[in-house]
């Protein structure tokens, strides 16, 4: 696949990444000498320093033949212009854009991004997608990552395996005696920097992170099995009032949560903006470094601290003195891709990384087959998809005990009219049934392959 995209910042730099290393053609745009400079010296990929959204550096780029533009430079106007250009002139297939202003995405606009208007295919918003995954750690205190999957069904739950986790050193097969009833399928382990596929033989050790596929109603009780039984947060306090802090505060109150909500600012002018705007959530103005300011929000008796200032580091003191001064539980938006492997050495409860967010957001619609969703694990070290079976696939018809699975990859979950079914050796995969997938970063592509339609199909 040719893919040009424009933006080399956090976001561009690692689709780019991703995309070289399976070995796609890729040309990457942006303004910066030193930005473009840095991402041909490091990836196999084509640097060009000029403005995306010009017809000229688009054609050095080789829009004329691209697949795909992905647009995700730091101004809305230029990845619309750019995927306008890309479509007008060069005829661009796909056109990817991240719009992070809502004022575009409101309902009553919705036809702005059409073919007829703005043609572009893919709108990636960052708020929202991260602001949506805040509101689901929210509701499962005790997961370290959930992703929902096949319609919400299906649930990939990270569980932090801690001191006190009751299942540790016990052999998988041993989980499935123990609970032979749990829909629930553990399909990786994250592991002093590692991430595998484990065998039935393996234990869970502490400090591992396990990444267990389960319908959407046996999560509370797999989160209870490896000792996380946290209620949901009733109480919340918010740091950081941008478009994250004010949209998770507002889907709180739309719907009508029984959950508590205080925000403190640090800019007056933006405290009183979304005062006005939200019912029953408290806004506060200072700075959640201030101790006299979380004292002020309650912070002792608050059942979890969000930050999701712009820095990083705010956001880390700030969850930290939170939980010291008697909250319960933090969650912390971390930009830095180094920090969240540093994570619960710092005191940091759970986290959200906007770039992974953003990018397997994307990795979507770049997968070939019929691909439905994707999410990366682990910086890119694993990914969950989620595909449909074709008739043709090497996964349909067969015992699941039968199918040859490449080591590194687990089938967690298969969707079929709309029911939950948990894979077992008997099982058999049917043609069009939804199947959620484990894949180690390098296995990924087999997995592609599994789900593409082959030429014998026509």
């Amino acid at each position: 696949m040719k893919v040009v995209i424009c933006g080399a910042g956090q976001v561009g730099y690692g689709i780019a990444e991703k995309l070289a290393a399976e070995q796609n053609d890729v040309s990457v745009i942006d303004t910066s000498p030193q930005l473009v400079h840095a991402i041909r010296d490091t990836l196999d990929v084509r640097g060009f320093i000029g403005h995306g959204a010009h017809p000229d550096i688009l054609a050095q780029a080789g829009a004329d033949q691209a697949d795909m533009i992905i647009a995700v430079t730091l101004y809305d106007e230029i990845n619309m212009v750019a995927c306008q250009v890309a479509h007008s002139l060069f005829n661009v297939p796909i056109k990817v854009s991240r719009v992070r202003a809502q004022s575009y995405l409101q309902s009553h606009y919705r036809n702005l991004f059409s073919r007829d208007n703005m043609p572009i295919d893919v709108i990636i918003s960052p708020e929202i997608e991260v602001g949506e995954m805040i509101l689901r750690r929210l509701s499962l205190p005790g997961a370290m990552e959930t992703v929902r999957f096949g319609d919400d069904k299906v649930i990939i739950v990270g569980i932090d395996c801690g001191a006190d986790c009751p299942v540790l050193d016990t052999p998988l097969r041993q989980l499935t005696e123990l609970f032979p009833d749990l829909s629930a399928v553990v399909v990786g382990i994250a592991r002093d920097g590692k991430v595998f596929v484990p065998h039935s033989s393996d234990m869970m050790r502490e400090g591992d992170l396990v990444y267990v596929c389960c319908e959407r109603g046996q999560v509370r009780r797999t989160l209870s099995i490896f000792g996380h039984e946290e209620p949901e947060a009733k109480r919340v306090l918010i740091a950081g009032g941008g478009n994250i802090g004010a949209y998770v505060a507002r889907r709180l109150e739309d719907k009508q949560s029984r959950t508590k909500v205080k925000i403190i600012e640090h800019s007056r002018d933006r405290a009183i903006r979304i005062a006005d705007e939200l019912r029953r959530t408290v806004v506060l103005h200072g700075s959640a470094l201030d101790q006299v300011m979380l004292q002020e929000a309650d912070v002792e008796d608050s059942d979890m601290m969000v930050a999701l200032t712009n820095e990083d580091e705010v956001n880390i003191l700030s969850c930290v003195m939170a939980k010291k001064m008697g909250c319960k539980r933090n969650l912390s938006l971390l930009n830095n891709t180094s920090y969240p492997a540093f994570a619960n050495a710092l005191g940091i409860d759970a986290f959200v990384n906007p770039r992974q967010v953003t990018i397997s957001k994307i990795l979507q619609h770049v997968r070939r087959g019929r691909i439905r969703a994707v999410h990366a694990l682990q910086n890119g070290a694993a990914e969950v998809i989620e595909a449909e079976a074709l008739d043709t696939s090497p996964l349909v018809g067969r015992p699941l005990r039968e199918v040859e699975l490449a080591e590194g990859i687990r089938i967690g979950g298969i969707l079929r009219d709309g029911n939950v079914i948990t894979p077992s050796g008997d099982e058999r995969i049917l043609a069009h049934d939804r199947v959620v997938i484990f894949a180690v970063a390098d296995k990924v592509r087999q997995v592609e392959q599994m789900f593409r339609v082959s030429l014998e199909f026509f």
